[in-house]
């Protein structure tokens, strides 16, 4: 099959998404990590409503018990607890640097994986024509200098969140973030030197690509060295984590990154305290907290988010697990995050209080949640977060204060 020489470059992972550098103006005030988990978490079962009576009627193999039973959650705030796999994220919570916006989600009523991550990585819920994501967007409003590397996506593909005119860098999963590719052979790199040596759109994207590509791979080179006598650190969150951080120390332009995590979509032995759920929210929650201790006094400057594109059913289905749902939960750290308080609106979990008799009701719009921590911790004004958020007004409510002066 013959490859065209866009598709080379992008395999190569030097091709950004744009051929054209950023406008130049002040240096930005903060950094921002979005974990996006693919596949719809529960929600429900991470921070968990103990004290709403209809919780455990409805999950009668899968509640996680309160606080101070076996396998109970890690009390909050006397009204929610911590799923107990997600133990290490407590001392966050404890310093208030962790906080939840729970019942949160999106308008659009959709239970399709690709149409409601979409919806979240767009930021224009049920509009199918957008062709950008909001964090690119983003990225065209924040101040500058600016480099091809400001903002960095682990995993093999250019997400949708990261997608649009303002050009962006991939770092491979795992074992591969630190891998040649084939333009890091040197035959290779001078044919395509010579290639793309013009003053075309094409070109420019190459050599943007290329440098971004080479910056971040002298960068990881360092911190590989030092992990298995060279070699790169094992597999997982909690090492992609790490790089993220490693990253962030060293260079002050890069102000946005985003992982994505898959493996949520639990319908079947979901499991409580333990099971499926909880062997992937171990790792998660380790992985913040290395990525919270490796970027040092970086951390003071930063706020992750973690979210999911819907929540699950308040009842578990037939097969001890949960279907596809509406409302979720938000996690927001970081030095400047208002933390050790549970934020939004909870609706309840009575049969009459549910969205179309089964799921959780949204009563916070994500939007609304990501709204407050671009215009409170990265300065964005409201004119910039209408072309973020095209559409969309959010409303303050307590999560006014979801970032600290």
């Amino acid at each position: 099959m013959t490859l065209s020489r866009r598709s080379l470059l992008a395999q190569a992972g030097v091709l950004p998404l744009s051929a054209h550098a950023f406008a130049a103006s002040a240096a930005t005030p903060g950094r921002l990590i979005v974990v996006f988990l693919r596949g719809a978490v529960d929600g429900l079962n991470v921070v968990v409503p103990y004290s709403d009576h209809d919780y455990a009627i409805a999950r009668p193999t899968i509640a996680i018990a309160p606080p101070g039973a076996v396998g109970g959650a890690l009390d909050l705030d006397g009204t929610f607890g911590l799923h107990p796999s997600l133990a290490s994220l407590m001392p966050l919570w404890t310093e208030r640097k962790l906080a939840f916006v729970h019942a949160m989600g999106s308008p659009d009523p959709s239970r399709s994986h690709f149409d409601a991550q979409d919806n979240m990585e767009t930021g224009t819920p049920g509009a199918k024509t957008t062709g950008d994501g909001w964090m690119n967007r983003l990225i065209g409003v924040l101040p500058a200098p600016h480099k091809v590397t400001d903002a960095i996506a682990f995993g093999p593909t250019m997400p949708r969140i990261l997608s649009g005119k303002q050009p962006a860098g991939t770092v491979p999963n795992g074992r591969g973030a630190g891998a040649q590719t084939p333009l890091d052979r040197p035959l290779i790199n001078a044919a395509f030197d010579r290639l793309y040596t013009g003053d075309d759109a094409l070109s420019h994207a190459y050599r943007d690509g290329l440098a971004a590509h080479k910056q971040v791979v002298a960068e990881l080179q360092g911190e590989m060295m030092q992990a298995d006598n060279g070699a790169p650190s094992s597999a997982g969150f909690p090492s992609d984590a790490g790089r993220m951080a490693t990253l962030m120390r060293q260079d002050p332009s890069l102000k946005l990154g985003f992982f994505a995590l898959g493996g949520w979509d639990t319908h079947v032995n979901q499991g409580g305290a333990d099971g499926q759920l909880d062997q992937r929210l171990k790792p998660l929650g380790d992985g913040l907290v290395a990525l919270a201790r490796d970027l040092g006094p970086v951390f003071d400057e930063t706020v992750i988010v973690v979210m999911s594109e819907f929540g699950r059913t308040v009842h578990e289905n037939g097969n001890r697990g949960t279907d596809h749902g509406h409302g979720n939960v938000m996690w927001v750290l970081g030095g400047r995050v208002a933390g050790g308080r549970v934020y939004g609106a909870w609706p309840g979990l009575a049969l009459e209080q549910l969205y179309e008799g089964r799921d959780l009701a949204v009563t916070t719009d994500f939007r609304t949640a990501l709204s407050a921590v671009l215009m409170h911790h990265l300065g964005v004004t409201s004119t910039q977060l209408a072309e973020i958020f095209p559409g969309h007004t959010p409303t303050s409510g307590d999560l006014s204060s979801l970032i600290a002066a």
